[in-house]
């Protein structure tokens, strides 16, 4: 967990009084700020991708121009959370889950080493979006969406969307190819203004009883835990209160919507931080927004849920949470 930072006694005492205005603030400021400017060309958010992976996926990811960088690295998320060592029970292998005859016909030399190594991600990174290209071409004359398309040919083979001139109506297919579009936001630095959450206020509000009450490590709120937290479950929970399921870690927990910049945040916004500032894998501390430089976080052991400055030297960034983002993550990564 991350260090503990003091926070006067003056803050903590009208911090209260603070969140019970933003409770309703959220929302008038969710309806003044509706409408936000979205699409365009997608560009990874700072720290979204380890560091060890973002040049390639930057680069393959413009491959063809039915994927993007953050589309590819969705892709890649989805499969193996970034581990380049990953091995499901089909015999799928590493950071882009790779079976052995896709492999055999699809995997590439990426990095003109003589080889073609499925466990390295210099050669499994490029194979993933030249697979994806080749799909795309399968179906290039197939009205709709070529993303889309490209991605349901994934899931379902290029045949299921010739035959039905586009995504098919298979409910697991679509499932898929909304997931990975809406989770490409979350490796997407932003374009324009994020729309903020109707959710937040809730969110805060739940956040807000809790302050005082003892951290606990492993903590989600139990009653056989009294109702203890540690940073994460306290998030997760505050969400949980107006039905948005989050992951339980706080390095996933930061893949669940789009990433405002520090001048942009709102109250709401989850907060995180890290010892490593590239790479969103290696975030180990979350906190709430609520306005001010300040979140309500569970901080540590022999610590309480309170108020914490958020401008500290391990400040990595913020998500703006999302109901259709919460549920595009994968359950296991």
């Amino acid at each position: 967990m991350r260090k503990a930072w003091i926070v006067g006694t003056a803050v903590v005492g009208s911090g209260l009084a603070f969140v019970m205005l933003l409770v309703v603030g959220v929302y008038l400021v969710a309806g003044n700020l509706a409408g936000g400017v979205g699409g365009g060309v997608k560009t990874l958010a700072k720290g979204a991708v380890p560091a060890a992976y973002q040049d390639l996926v930057q680069k393959w990811g413009n491959l063809c121009s039915a994927i993007n960088p953050a589309l590819l690295a969705a892709q890649l998320y989805q499969e193996s959370g970034f581990n380049p060592r990953a091995q499901s029970p089909a015999a799928a292998q590493g950071i882009a889950q790779f079976i052995p005859g896709t492999w055999a016909a699809h995997g590439i030399d990426g990095d003109g080493d003589g080889d073609r190594d499925v466990w390295d991600p210099k050669d499994a990174i490029p194979s993933a979006a030249k697979y994806d290209c080749t799909l795309a071409s399968y179906v290039k004359d197939v009205a709709g969406n070529p993303t889309e398309n490209m991605l349901a040919s994934y899931n379902a083979g290029a045949y299921a969307v010739i035959k039905y001139g586009g995504v098919p109506p298979y409910e697991e297919t679509r499932n898929y190819v909304r997931r990975i579009t809406t989770l490409a936001e979350s490796f997407a630095a932003p374009v324009g203004r994020v729309d903020p959450s109707e959710q937040a206020a809730g969110a805060i509000n739940y956040a807000q009883k809790k302050l005082g009450t003892p951290y606990l490590w492993g903590g989600t709120g139990t009653a056989a835990q009294g109702g203890r937290f540690d940073c994460s479950g306290l998030t997760q929970a505050a969400y949980a209160s107006v039905g948005i399921e989050l992951p339980r870690v706080a390095n996933d927990q930061y893949n669940a919507g789009p990433h405002p910049d520090r001048d942009e945040l709102l109250p709401g916004d989850l907060v995180f931080f890290s010892d490593d500032l590239t790479n969103s894998r290696a975030i180990r501390h979350v906190g709430i927004y609520v306005g001010g430089g300040y979140m309500i976080d569970a901080p540590r052991t022999g610590a309480v849920i309170r108020f914490d400055p958020i401008d500290t030297p391990d400040y990595f960034g913020a998500t703006r949470v999302t109901e259709d983002g919460a549920k595009a993550l994968p359950t296991r990564v």
